[in-house]
């Protein structure tokens, strides 16, 4: 049953129990045929990034704070994506893709979680940069093991906090009318312009927790590499110097993947043609980066790909 309450005692409205999705598309066929490529983007994820984490420990020579940061980031990205992808999988073999209201408040307060925890993670991996370009030889002294985890703890505290100040203030909103959300999974945005509430404390609260939680690691970035190219100008060889930038390179790339898609989904101006703009980049940051971050940083890396191969060679040397 869906519960009704009395405004201004003269009618009743009901109250939204569940939201209705409309999902990637409204094509049945192609639904279908994106089905095995979301599979394999997903086990692909799954796969690479526990593979990456097992790798940085097993291996004593990537028991350093940049393949710590790595291996979190790693295990953030797996709770992003199956926050997301299980469910977007089922939804491509239903007409109509229902979810409940405690179902869709949960998913949105794990990817927000995830999603902010990421921003501050990158934040602090980009410091990492900084300290061992800038400062070489204190380098393992700053780095400690200690901080290391304190920066990864405030990552992930920050990322909760925000993400249940978001969640708790869209979805005690009220909801009496419309609940199609025009997405594949629950997008805070769009569930609040469904309100019959007055959304503006709402929006007041996520536009300040996007200036903190989102853009303040953004600006800490930015500093650090300013700082990173500032000590690599004073570098005298070019080959110290092509040496110091290729350390950066993998995060960099990553960083611009990841506010790129999403300043392009949260910063535009809305219209009415954006939303087939904003699924597609809504899938690029929800399902395909998670994927291509481990890519991004094993590709290119020497010290993973020695490990790689060490582990290849134990496993394939082994004992019968």
């Amino acid at each position: 049953m869906v519960p009704s309450m009395s405004i201004g005692g003269d009618r009743n409205v009901t109250s939204v129990t569940m939201f209705v999705l409309l999902g990637i598309s409204d094509d049945k066929e192609l639904q279908l045929s994106l089905f095995p490529v979301f599979l394999v983007i997903y086990l692909v994820t799954l796969f690479w990034n526990l593979g990456l984490i097992i790798l940085i420990k097993m291996d004593s020579h990537l028991h350093t704070p940049m393949y710590f940061f790595l291996s979190v980031l790693s295990s953030i990205d797996i709770c992003y994506t199956t926050s997301i992808s299980p469910r977007m999988l089922s939804d491509l073999f239903k007409d109509k893709k229902v979810i409940s209201f405690f179902a869709c408040a949960t998913q949105y307060f794990v990817v927000s979680w995830m999603g902010q925890a990421e921003c501050c993670l990158l934040a602090a991996m980009a410091y990492d940069r900084y300290v061992a370009i800038g400062h070489p030889l204190q380098y393992s002294t700053i780095m400690a093991p200690g901080l290391c985890w304190k920066m990864a703890a405030g990552a992930f505290g920050c990322g909760f906090l925000s993400g249940l100040v978001e969640t708790v203030t869209g979805f005690q909103m009220y909801y009496c009318g419309p609940n199609v959300i025009q997405n594949f999974f629950c997008n805070i945005t769009e569930i609040m312009s469904l309100s019959c509430s007055n959304p503006l404390i709402g929006q007041m609260s996520l536009f300040l927790i996007v200036c903190l939680v989102v853009l303040g690691p953004l600006v800490i970035i930015l500093l650090s590499y300013g700082f990173i190219v500032a000590s690599i100008l004073k570098i005298s060889s070019i080959k110290g110097s092509a040496k110091a930038f290729n350390t950066c390179a993998s995060h960099l790339a990553v960083v611009t993947l990841f506010y790129g898609t999403i300043l392009s989904v949260y910063m535009h101006p809305s219209s009415g043609h954006s939303t087939k703009k904003n699924k597609f980049l809504s899938v690029f940051y929800v399902i395909v980066i998670p994927m291509l971050n481990p890519f991004i940083y094993s590709l290119r890396n020497k010290d993973i790909k020695e490990a790689l191969k060490k582990v290849i060679k134990r496993t394939t040397h082994a004992p019968q």
